[in-house]
């Protein structure tokens, strides 16, 4: 049978943490939930520890997103893992299937969610090249952890696209029409949200060249499988 871990990195996302979990919690296509709470302040790791099923590992301060998901990998015993991230609003039982299934079924060896509420450039593009929800095969990272650990906070997405168009991998896209995730300056206020986007940007640009991530979307776009 095969397994499918879900690894959630969590920062401060009380407000909608819960309405995740109560969608994979006992959702029949996981195997185990791994919650690595990034040194939250508020009281999302309380909300976590309701959930009876789900494993929760804390950082007490603030590492960054590649850390969480080290950490978080590091722990797994699935041979699929499954990305989510903290904050949606809308995901649904038939959302996680969807993403799933393509894996399982031998159908593509990565998906990669394609939300409702993508901005206007990934619209254009036909698909989030820097979507936080993905599946795939827990070897395409497991002799790179290492690396990982040396990306900036916000360099992991831009990192394993480059480890799927090494490996050749077959990509899903999963459309998710319902599924959104807020944008920063609707979580953390106009001048915080813009702050953030920018140390976002600042963090992909660290870890390749300003050309990589247009380099990356035309290689993606050849390995996308119907």
């Amino acid at each position: 049978m095969i397994k499918v871990s879900c690894i959630i990195p969590t920062y401060n996302e009380a407000a909608r943490i819960a309405n995740v979990l109560r969608v994979v919690e006992n959702h029949p296509l996981i195997h185990e939930i791994i919650v690595v709470d990034d040194g939250s302040i508020d009281n999302t790791r309380e909300i976590v520890s309701t959930f009876k099923n789900i494993r929760l590992i804390v950082h007490e301060k603030n590492k960054g997103k590649s850390a969480a998901i080290h950490r978080g990998v590091s722990s797994i015993t699935g041979e699929f893992v499954l990305f989510l991230d903290a904050d949606l609003v809308g995901l649904t039982v038939e959302n996680i299937n969807e993403l799933i299934s393509p894996i399982t079924s031998g159908m593509a060896d990565v998906s990669i969610s394609y939300r409702g509420n993508s901005p206007r450039l990934w619209r254009l593009v036909g698909f989030d090249y820097i979507s936080g929800e993905r599946v795939f095969h827990r070897e395409i990272l497991q002799s790179h952890l290492d690396k990982i650990l040396e990306l900036p906070k916000f360099g992991l997405e831009i990192f394993l696209n480059s480890l799927i168009i090494k490996n050749n991998s077959r990509i899903k896209i999963v459309e998710w029409p319902n599924v959104s995730s807020p944008f920063k300056y609707a979580k953390y206020g106009m001048w915080k949200g813009i702050k953030g986007d920018i140390g976002m940007m600042r963090d992909i640009f660290t870890t390749f060249s300003i050309f990589e991530p247009l380099s990356q979307i035309i290689k993606m776009k050849h390995l996308v499988v119907n």
